[in-house]
Parts: C-alpha cells; sequence; structure tokens
C-alpha cells in the first residue's frame, strides 16, 4: 500500500498551495520551460526515467455539461470539492458518533463501494487519487478522452453489445467467486486494480497510480506501483508474437519518431481486456492499441493513447493522460502479505461439501 505519511504530508501541503496552483497561468509553466533542454541517454535518446505519476481528479469520460477544457470556476469547484473531502478525512473522529448504519456505508460509486464493501474500509488517510485536474499543455481538460470530441466512449458494435451482455449473463448464473481460478486479478495480485499498466495506462480514481520508468538502447521497463505490474516494451524492428501467444499486457514494440516514443501493442489476453469493465468497457483479441510518449519539460511527459478495435467499437477511440514527476520513492505493494482469506474461502466451501455428504449418507 502507498505509504501513508507521504499521502497525508502531500494532502497537506496540496490544502496550503491550492488557491496560489489556480492563480498562475499556464503561461508561466510555458515561459518556464523555454530554458529547458531534453535530458538524453547515451544513445541519443529522450531519457524519460524516473517515477511518474498520472494521479488526477479528471475522469476518463466528459462529464455533461463540461466543454473540452474547464473554466476556472468548474476547477475551483471540483479541486475545492476535494480538498474538502481531504480535510474531513483528516479530521479527528468524534467518540460519541453514531453507529454506522445497519448494512455499512453506501456511496455509489463502484471504486469506493468494492473496497470498501459497505464497511467503511478506507478513508482518504490511505487514498491518493490525485487532487488537480489533468493539464494537458497548461489546459485543464475535463475527460482523458479527447476522441471522439464529445469526451466519450465511442458506441458498441452489435458483436460489442453481445459481449457484454453474455459476460452479465455468465455472472449472474457462474459467479467469479465461485472457484480459486475466476476470482478477480486484483485480488489474487496478478493484475492491478483498474487499468494502471493498461495499456492503455489509466489512473485507477483510488490509489497508487505511480510508475517507474527504465530504459536502454534495446529495451524500455515500465513498473507500476499498483500491484508491482511491469511491462518490457522491445525497442526497434516488430517481430510479433504468434496470435496463440497472449503475455500479461500483451506484445509491445516501440520505436523513436523524433522526441516521441511510439508503442505498439497487440495479442492481449482476452480476459485482461474485459477485466475492469467499470474503467473501459472491454474489446476483443483484435484490439489495437498505440500509445506515445512524449517529454515535454523537466517534470512531465505527455502520455497519449489509441484504442482501435473495430469488432468491438463503432469508432476508435483516444486519450491524453499528463504524467507528472515524483520525487518520492516508489514503494512495494504488498496489500495481500499473509493474506489467508483466500484459503480461508475455499476451506469453508469444503466443509460445506463436506458436511452436505455426511447429510446424504444419513
Amino acid at each position: 500500500m502507498a505509504n501513508c505519511a507521504r499521502i497525508l504530508l502531500n494532502a497537506k501541503s496540496h490544502l496550503s498551495t491550492l488557491a496560489v496552483a489556480l492563480a498562475l497561468p499556464a503561461l508561466t509553466q510555458a515561459q518556464g520551460d523555454e530554458e529547458w533542454v531534453m535530458p538524453r541517454t547515451e544513445y541519443g535518446y529522450p531519457d524519460i526515467q524516473g517515477n511518474w505519476s498520472n494521479a488526477t481528479i479528471t475522469t476518463i469520460q466528459r462529464p455533461d455539461g463540461f466543454d473540452k477544457v474547464m473554466t476556472p470556476e468548474q476547477i475551483a469547484e471540483i479541486e475545492g470539492e476535494r480538498q474538502q473531502v481531504i480535510e474531513a478525512d483528516a479530521a479527528p473522529s468524534d467518540p460519541d458518533r453514531d453507529a454506522p448504519p445497519e448494512g455499512g456505508y453506501w456511496t455509489g460509486n463502484p471504486v469506493w463501494d468494492s473496497a470498501s464493501g459497505g464497511s467503511g474500509g478506507y478513508n482518504y488517510f490511505y487514498i491518493d487519487a490525485g487532487d488537480r485536474v489533468a493539464r494537458w499543455n497548461g489546459e485543464p481538460r475535463s475527460s482523458l478522452i479527447v476522441d471522439p470530441a464529445n469526451g466519450r466512449f465511442p458506441p458498441l458494435t452489435e458483436a460489442g453489445k453481445a459481449e457484454i451482455a453474455a459476460a452479465e449473463a455468465r455472472s449472474e448464473s457462474d459467479s467469479q467467486y465461485d472457484n480459486p481460478e475466476s476470482r478477480p486479478f486484483g485480488e489474487r495480485c496478478i493484475l492491478s486494480f483498474g487499468n494502471n499498466l493498461g495499456p492503455p495506462m489509466l489512473p485507477n480514481a483510488f490509489y497508487n497510480n505511480n510508475y517507474t520508468i527504465v530504459q536502454n538502447r534495446d529495451q524500455i521497463m515500465i513498473m507500476t506501483e499498483m500491484v508491482h505490474d511491469f511491462r518490457v516494451i522491445r525497442l526497434g524492428e516488430r517481430e510479433p508474437l504468434p496470435d496463440h501467444i497472449r503475455p500479461w499486457f500483451g506484445d509491445s514494440w516501440g520505436r523513436w519518431e523524433g522526441d516521441t516514443l511510439v508503442v505498439e501493442t497487440s495479442n492481449l489476453p482476452h480476459r485482461q481486456i474485459n477485466s475492469s469493465r467499470y474503467r473501459v468497457p472491454g474489446g476483443t483479441e483484435q484490439i489495437k492499441i498505440t500509445e506515445k510518449f512524449t517529454r515535454v519539460g523537466p517534470r512531465t511527459i505527455n502520455y497519449e493513447f489509441t484504442i482501435d478495435d473495430p469488432a468491438f467499437y463503432t469508432a476508435s477511440w483516444s486519450g491524453q493522460v499528463p504524467f507528472n514527476k515524483m520525487d518520492e520513492l516508489v514503494y512495494e505493494y504488498a496489500c495481500h502479505e499473509a493474506n489467508y482469506s483466500l484459503f480461508n474461502v475455499l476451506s469453508g466451501a469444503r466443509a460445506e461439501e463436506a458436511a452436505a455428504l455426511e447429510s446424504e449418507e444419513d
């Protein structure tokens, strides 16, 4: 889990600087970056190494009533509300408060409710979802999706709709919790909760949206804090894997186009593509993802992506996500260290089966 002290200190720091940050125009950053010189590796390529974060309040899809670029009033309201949440959760608890309601607290937000189960298992002390809207070259954005122009997912094809309907039907008759092999990837520490490492690499609106990038002449490694997933992007002439070989995070190949790293990914496993439908609708095994990484300043990488899956979506869709430099360390994610829950679940199920068998024999 992310370093809690770091989260709290960051929250307090942002509280004191929010007013100043809102007042600074984008021009100030642009003028500062004019003096910046692109760092390069010993091989002459842009150096994108280091620790980065894509945490942001900005949602994947654009909310109703917003244009692509947010107004100062909208920024102040959204970022102000997030600061109020941080302040409220950081305040001392009232020892005389009433007991939680029967059945627990339910917010209606699937991200929060799935994590807490109504028990209030998390408060903002443990959350690091970001406290600012995403700014792309100085523009405060209302959504990470930029194409289609409305900032929303394109409509699904009839086959895409049928795929989701079939998945929903399966979930009603054959729960993913019925056996250990089908339980969620995040719970089994196979993949992150959400779509952190992707591709595309998207913030999860909860915590641990932190990355470490390491590069050499022939490869680039990206590790995300959430469930310590990592991708190895091979550079050079593409030598694609056979269609039946589908590693986690797919088969990624990159090339430099000027100072931009372009990465093309295919061969994603079907279960991974469709494992985070609360964030992204899903796709087929024919999905192709193109990503672009461009370092635009001392503390920013502009990350772009395009999804092509004509069997699932009626059009391609694209997004832009700024990655901001982190001065802190990325810590080991060990959420399930010494977690005996799955063992207990399986043991309980076997005990139920044994009891049922004894009843039949009697």
